[in-house]
């Protein structure tokens, strides 16, 4: 019995010209991002792996679609050689995203154009790999924190703009007393906070942070910690969006308004540079040190300490694994030390033993 003859059905076009291949380069790219942000990923995500990708491109000289595995072995091997990890995973990553959406989207298209099969470069050889020594996060103590917000408090009484100012700080105390994400709260509509959910009311965080560039991972936030006393406050008295009742007016607006006359939302940057600022101006000793992500690793510590257990903090920070969790309370975890206590007194039991 004979072989039947297998032909492939798809046309195969003869190679398109320069400005051709150009301009479907460029619909590629817009298509990753409203693909990216029809996930629901943030504009700064998507804006920082544009970024990435278009330095690759920049060093490449050629449609991305073109690298093999020898070319990113020469770019992560020579030309990131001495970058920071954080930028070698993060450019990988954006690598590795761009290859998974022309293999879901562009695969045939492409074999068609230029008779190539889209193969991400990336491999388990050459993937940079996470830096296997992370920062060590020792957050500041409570009485540190509290100095810092007592003296902010102290200066809304006298800023410019008390709207703007109590927004800064609402936010910060959001980090620190709950965990927030800088970008989780940024992305805060009123209509998010549900005053009847709970015994203190709770965030619905939308925009929660996902594992793996996978999108956001919503989760509820309870307003613990006397974090619905802070955000009453602001509410009440901080917010300056005239139009309280648009769907999606945002908790935290910015000066800014939108063609429509509404406030927009206040930017990440801005949040940062007013910690900054603040922990300069009334904590010293951290003067430059201080970020929000370090105010997490408080709100962690601080609630480790108070009896929470580790899945409960897990939750509220929204955490994927457990693992992750630990390593913003380990500073406080006193395992070793109970393992010795309890090793000295056994031992200390046997001398009396023998000396009976």
């Amino acid at each position: 019995m004979a072989l039947a003859v297998v032909r492939d059905l798809r046309e195969y076009r003869a190679p398109v010209s320069a400005e051709e291949l150009a301009e479907f380069e460029t619909d590629v790219l817009a298509g990753f991002v409203l693909a990216r942000a029809s996930a629901g990923l943030v504009d700064s995500t998507i804006r920082n792996d544009t970024n990435h990708l278009e330095l690759i491109r920049d060093w490449f000289g050629r449609p991305l679609w073109e690298m093999e595995p020898a070319d990113a072995d020469v770019y992560f091997g020579k030309v990131l050689r001495d970058a920071k990890p954080s930028t070698r995973t993060g450019r990988a990553g954006a690598l590795a995203v761009y290859f998974q959406f022309l293999e879901l989207r562009h695969k045939v298209e492409l074999h068609n154009l230029t008779g190539r099969v889209v193969e991400c470069p990336l491999d388990e050889m050459n993937r940079p790999r996470a830096s296997v020594e992370p920062q060590l996060r020792i957050p500041p103590s409570e009485a540190e924190i509290e100095a810092l917000f007592a003296g902010w408090r102290e200066e809304l009484v006298t800023c410019r703009k008390f709207g703007p100012a109590a927004r800064n700080y609402a936010v910060a105390r959001l980090a620190a007393d709950v965990g927030l994400r800088i970008n989780e709260a940024r992305m805060l509509d009123l209509d998010d906070v549900r005053w009847e959910l709970g015994r203190f009311g709770k965030l619905n965080v939308r925009h929660g942070k996902g594992s793996r560039r996978r999108g956001p991972k919503p989760r509820l936030v309870p307003l613990i910690n006397g974090a619905d006393r802070n955000l009453r406050w602001f509410i009440v008295w901080g917010h300056f969006d005239a139009d309280h009742t648009r769907p999606g007016a945002p908790l935290f607006p910015s000066e800014r308004k939108n063609r429509d006359g509404s406030c927009s939302r206040a930017t990440a940057d801005v949040f940062r540079r007013s910690l900054a600022d603040a922990a300069a101006q009334h904590l010293p000793t951290w003067a430059g040190k201080l970020t929000p992500h370090v105010l997490r690793h408080f709100c962690a510590s601080q609630l480790y300490l108070a009896g929470m257990t580790l899945f409960a903090i897990q939750e509220l920070l929204g955490h994927t694994w457990t693992g992750t969790t630990a390593r913003y309370i380990h500073v406080h975890g006193t395992h070793v030390e109970d393992a010795w206590v309890a090793g000295q007194q056994r031992a200390t039991d046997r001398w009396k033993g023998l000396a009976q």
